[in-house]
C-alpha cells in the first residue's frame, strides 16, 4: 500500500471536454429530451447545468465573482442546500436555450475552463474546499481533480441516457476513482474499529483500481492498494462504482451488483459514501 498523492487532472480537460462537444453535435431532438439517471433532469437539463458549471468556474474564480448568497453556509447540510438551489437556477436557465445555442457556448466554455485551470499553481488554495472529501481547505490540484469528476460524471449520464458508449477506459477512470475514493475518509469518521482494521476497496477495470481504507491510530486514511488479510473486502465492475459513487445506482441495485466478503458491517460506508455535495 502507498499513501494517496496528488492527481493531476489537468491534461485530462481539453480531451474530456471534447468527447462531450462530439457527443452533444451527435444527438437528435428527441436524444435532448430523454430521461437521465440524475432524478428528474433530462439530458439537456445535464447540458444546462454542465454549462452553467463552466460559467460560474470562470466568473468566481477566474475573475472573482462574489454573487449574493441567499442562506447561511456554516454546516455541511448548509452547502448541500445552496448547491441544490445553485444547480436548479442553473438548469432553469437553459430552458431558454435551444441545443444548437448550449452546445456552442460549452464549447467556448469548456476550452476557456481548460485553460483556467492549467494556469493555476498546484498548490495554491483553492476558492472552494472539497467539502465531500472532508477538507476544510483544498489546494487548487484537488478543487480541480473534483471538477475533473463533474464532468466526467454528468458526461457519463448523458451517454447513459442516449446509449453512447462510456468513458471507462484506464485514463479515464482511473484519476476519478483515484479522487473519489477520498471521500471514504469522512464515510468512516464515526465506525470503531481497532487500529489496524482495513478494508479492501476493488474495481474490476482495465489495470489495477484497488485502494484500502485502513484504521490508524488517529482515524481512518484511505491508501492506494489492498491491505493484507483485510476485514472486508468490496468488490464491484467499472460500471457499478462510478454509478454507485455517484448516485446514478438505485439503492436496490446495490445489493446485485457489488460483492462483500468479510464483515458486511464494514462495507456500508463505502455503499453509502458519495463523491458528490448534491
Amino acid at each position: 500500500m502507498e499513501p494517496l498523492t496528488i492527481v493531476d487532472t489537468v491534461e485530462l480537460f481539453p480531451a474530456l471536454h471534447a468527447e462531450l462537444i462530439a457527443l452533444l453535435r451527435g444527438l437528435d431532438d428527441a436524444d435532448w429530451q430523454k430521461p437521465t439517471v440524475a432524478g428528474a433532469w433530462r439530458v439537456r437539463d445535464v447540458a444546462a447545468h454542465l454549462l452553467d458549471g463552466d460559467l460560474r468556474k470562470l466568473s468566481g474564480g477566474r475573475d472573482g465573482h462574489r454573487p449574493p448568497v441567499d442562506g447561511p453556509v456554516s454546516t455541511f447540510a448548509d452547502i448541500v442546500g445552496l448547491i441544490d438551489r445553485i444547480n436548479a437556477g442553473g438548469v432553469a436557465y437553459g430552458q431558454r436555450l435551444s441545443p444548437r445555442v448550449m452546445t456552442d457556448l460549452l464549447e467556448v466554455t469548456g476550452r476557456w475552463v481548460a485553460e483556467f485551470v492549467a494556469a493555476l499553481p498546484p498548490h495554491g488554495e483553492a476558492l472552494h474546499s472539497v467539502a465531500w472529501a472532508g477538507e476544510e481547505r483544498s489546494e487548487n490540484w484537488m478543487d480541480t481533480g473534483r471538477e475533473y469528476t463533474e464532468r466526467w460524471h454528468h458526461q457519463m449520464q448523458i451517454r447513459d441516457a442516449v446509449g453512447a458508449p462510456g468513458l471507462l477506459q484506464r485514463r479515464w477512470l482511473y484519476p476519478l476513482l483515484d479522487l473519489s475514493v477520498r471521500a471514504f475518509r469522512r464515510a468512516y469518521q464515526d465506525v470503531a474499529a481497532e487500529p489496524g482494521t482495513s478494508v479492501v476497496f476493488q474495481v474490476e477495470a482495465e489495470g489495477e483500481h484497488t485502494w484500502s481504507v485502513v484504521r490508524q491510530e488517529a482515524g481512518w486514511d484511505v491508501l492506494r492498494g489492498a491491505a493484507d488479510d483485510p476485514a472486508t473486502r468490496v468488490r464491484m465492475d467499472a460500471d457499478t462504482a462510478w454509478r454507485l459513487l455517484y448516485n446514478a445506482l438505485p439503492p436496490d441495485a446495490v445489493r446485485t451488483r457489488v460483492t462483500v466478503t468479510g464483515d458486511p458491517a464494514l462495507a456500508e460506508p463505502i455503499l453509502r459514501a458519495r463523491s458528490v455535495m448534491a
